[in-house]
Parts: C-alpha cells; sequence; structure tokens
C-alpha cells in the first residue's frame, strides 16, 4: 500500500509501521462524516498537508508521573519498552505547538467534553454549515 500510495499518511512507531487508507478517508469526507484520526505527530503533520482544513488535536498526559503509571497500569509492556515509549513521547510532545488544539487528560470525562467542544466547534464553522446546512442559507437567499 506505501508503494502504491494508498496511505494518506503511514509512519513507523514503537518500531512498527502504521497508515491511514486514503481511500477511506476519502470515502467518510464524501459522505459528510466527521474524521478523527488517533494517530501520532508524523501522521498528524502529513495529514495536514493532504487536508489544509484538518483541525490537529494533542492530548496530552497531566504529568510525565502519570504517563509512566498509566503505561505502566496497562501491563501490556515490558519496563524497556515502557522507556522507548517515554522516550518516544518526549520527541511527540515536542511537536505539540504544532496543534491546534491541545487538550491534557487528566480527567477522562474532562477531555471527552474538550474533544467534544473542538468537534462541535468546528461544525460550526461557516464552510461547515454551508455544506450541512445548504438549504437552510438558500432558502434565506444567502450565496
Amino acid at each position: 500500500m506505501v508503494q502504491g500510495n494508498a496511505f494518506v499518511e503511514w509512519a513507523r512507531v514503537h518500531g512498527n509501521r502504521y497508515g491511514t487508507s486514503k481511500k477511506a478517508i476519502e470515502e467518510r469526507i464524501a459522505q459528510g462524516s466527521d474524521v478523527i484520526l488517533e494517530i501520532d505527530f508524523q501522521g498528524a503533520l502529513q495529514i495536514k498537508k493532504a487536508f489544509a482544513n484538518a483541525i490537529l488535536v494533542f492530548i496530552l498526559p497531566p504529568s510525565w508521573e502519570e504517563l509512566r503509571s498509566r503505561l505502566e497500569r496497562r501491563g501490556e509492556d515490558s519496563a524497556d519498552v515502557i522507556e522507548v515509549r517515554l522516550k518516544n513521547a518526549a520527541i511527540e510532545m515536542a511537536q505539540v505547538s504544532k496543534f491546534d488544539f491541545v487538550i491534557i487528560n487528566e480527567l477522562f470525562e474532562r477531555a471527552l467534553f474538550d474533544l467534544k467542544a473542538v468537534v462541535h466547534a468546528q461544525r460550526l464553522k461557516y464552510a461547515a454549515q454551508r455544506r450541512a446546512r445548504a438549504d437552510t442559507f438558500q432558502s434565506l437567499n444567502i450565496t
């Protein structure tokens, strides 16, 4: 798929390759759906280049201690893997200024509320409303 240019973005993350299908994104956009991707900063910056109207949201942990604790509580990774993930997190967090919004995931409910607020605000932008509510604009003779 990489050679066939079938990904809108792809990168190596934590020693694995990850990518997002160009076809899947384009189909959802054509349907008028919101598209939310959970990807690393490399992929996010590629998405922004491919889709100028993409909104980038960076989710930060409340502290390094809490990030380490969450990785350990998951029980999925060895201590060595956790150290690699923490080193990678430092590299990723250094990119936060390139994002449009930052959510600090201290309390899940608050972080979810913040993400919903970003999505809702984007739906209220002029261009989004013109697409979603074209009939209203037309009936009001607004071009």
